[in-house]
């Protein structure tokens, strides 16, 4: 195998396949892929309903890292859960396939802070740019991307029930909230195939960008490849050490090694390497080679507070004999034509929604789902049943990411602090309230059978014990390598590490601050934008490479 690269991206997740694809499309760059999962090929990532089997983490494993977080005071000293995918594709290939861009005052947000070329303006054409929109082409949608994004293939009436609740409860239905306006009540488009003899499967990063790609001769993709430290050459980045079959292996990139590991996995690897907080490092002997007090800081997710109802209508995904049977008719309608159960995208519903009039920008974000969600589908329960979460979508609270041990294979240590600041609780409590009422509005009366958890409590302090013992994460970390100039920054707005050369990360780490909605679609976005990056300082630095080489060579006068 080739050992020597222009390029290497470390993480084949969401931006690992986006930037694989991108620079590899210049036949005149070698890039090597490293990844710890497999391809992404399976069924259970092709097939949508698929996640309910991915996304518990047990009784297996299967394409997750099933991570564990610290305990949390926040949250009555539980342990939080925090599934992230393990294959190509990464958290593409086991999530909700929601696509959802944030609202246009978060990136402005993000240039205010100092980052340069982010503002909503200028990040526009790169959501544009990633996706093949069901919607078709316009001023905010783009046709021609490699991102699959649709209409659901078979929602569910009880979704459509749940938009016609919140309009009784003042969330007018929306039906464009990546549009002009993100307030409002809808269903949720998905990162799905809308065409095709891949209709109704779920379009991962992997399957958008990489798959397709993959025999390239001047792409190396290496699976069940796990990374053990960043190589370099004084301040410069110059390969990476990874594992593969229990041996240990080095690679070489001429010029730029790129992290793509997540908010969890990529500061990881940048302390593993000596680059962090020099306290961390110095509490694991490992010798700096840059201090960067940022490194594992400011860590955002989104908390979490779900609510569910028994059902005695079947139209939904249920837990049975009654309801394995009308599975295996589903699997056979998906299998035929790629509608129906199982192209479920399970929260099928959602609503973006403000705590109150003074608050210029939705603050508060709810998924509705077909089926009864207790602690990640690890906890089941017989029959139907649908749920709602709702969500802080720009938290106050930040954690931490550090070093468990030096090992590079064990698990990163994680503590999101959650509701470390008490304006997260408050905020959040007056969200189940109206999620709440949302629930027991009329629309969904027919729906209704019986309140999990939930029938008996009535005053406040048994709502605040209730999302205190119930709240968890809803799959959104980002922030540890934030992009910026200040103290805490990790990256510049170009995406390089401060103080080193030939190295940036390129994930939803970067992220100064946490985007009102799901990150997937912005991750897509940040690694497009940093394709043009990366590909424009490659060719800048091949002419000045000539320019001198010329320079040199001509005679002196």
């Amino acid at each position: 195998m080739t050992t020597e690269f222009d390029f290497i991206i470390v993480g084949g997740g969401t931006a690992g396949c986006v930037l694989a694809a991108r620079l590899s499309a210049d036949p005149n760059y070698r890039v090597c892929l490293i990844e710890a999962g497999g391809e992404g090929r399976d069924l259970l990532i092709r097939m949508p309903a698929g996640v309910v089997a991915m996304m518990p983490g047990k009784p297996v494993k299967i394409n997750n890292w099933a991570y564990d977080t610290v305990p949390q005071p926040g949250l009555n000293g539980r342990t939080g859960y925090q599934p992230r995918g393990k294959a190509l594709g990464g958290s593409s290939a086991i999530n909700a396939m929601l696509y959802v861009r944030g609202n246009a005052a978060d990136y402005d947000e993000w240039a205010s802070l100092g980052c340069d070329g982010w503002s909503y303006a200028e990040v526009l054409p790169y959501f544009k740019k990633s996706e093949n929109n069901q919607r078709g082409a316009s001023a905010l949608r783009g046709d021609s991307g490699p991102l699959q994004v649709a209409e659901q293939q078979s929602p569910r009436p009880v979704s459509a029930a749940f938009v016609a609740a919140c309009a009784d409860n003042g969330i007018a239905p929306n039906p464009d909230y990546n549009g002009p306006e993100q307030e409002g009540a809808f269903l949720y488009q998905v990162t799905q195939f809308h065409q095709g003899e891949r209709n109704g499967q779920r379009c991962s990063a992997a399957a958008a960008y990489l798959h397709p790609v993959m025999e390239r001769s001047n792409l190396t993709v290496l699976t069940r490849a796990h990374a053990r430290r960043i190589l370099f050459d004084g301040k410069q980045a110059v390969g990476i050490e990874y594992q593969q079959d229990g041996k240990v292996h080095q690679v070489r990139a001429s010029r730029e090694v790129v992290l793509c590991g997540g908010a969890f996995n990529s500061p990881q690897l940048l302390m593993l390497s000596g680059i962090g907080p020099r306290a961390e490092l110095d509490r694991h002997g490992i010798v700096p080679v840059q201090v960067l007090e940022g490194v594992g800081q400011n860590l955002q997710d989104h908390l979490d507070c779900v609510m569910s109802f028994q059902s005695k209508d079947t139209d939904m995904f249920g837990i049975g004999l009654g309801a394995l049977v009308t599975q295996i008719g589903a699997y056979r309608q998906w299998r035929r034509d790629g509608t129906g159960m199982m192209a479920t995208p399970f929260a099928e519903g959602g609503a973006f929604f403000r705590s109150s009039p003074e608050v210029t920008r939705p603050d508060l974000q709810l998924h509705f789902c077909i089926s009864i969600v207790d602690d990640h589908a690890r906890k089941l329960h017989l029959g139907y049943g649908f749920s709602c979460h709702v969500c802080v979508v720009r938290p106050a609270s930040r954690g931490t990411v550090f070093l468990q041990s030096t090992d590079p294979l064990a698990a990163p240590g994680i503590d999101p602090r959650f509701l470390s600041d008490q304006r997260d609780l408050q905020l959040l409590l007056a969200g189940t309230r109206t999620m709440r009422k949302i629930l027991n509005a009329p629309a969904l009366a027919d729906y209704r059978h019986k309140e999990l958890y939930t029938a008996d409590v009535h005053t406040d302090a048994q709502l605040e014990h209730y999302v205190r013992t119930h709240s968890d994460t809803i799959y959104h970390p980002v922030g540890t390598c934030k992009m910026g100039t200040d103290a805490l920054a990790v990256v510049d707005p170009q995406l390089r590490v401060h103080g080193l050369q030939h190295l940036r990360v390129v994930d939803a780490s970067i992220m100064p601050r946490l985007i009102g909605g799901n990150t997937n679609a912005p991750t897509f976005m940040i690694a497009e934008k940093a394709a043009d990056m990366i590909l424009a300082a490659a060719l800048s630095a091949s002419a000045t490479k000539v320019r001198s080489s010329a320079a040199a060579a001509s005679p002196v006068s």
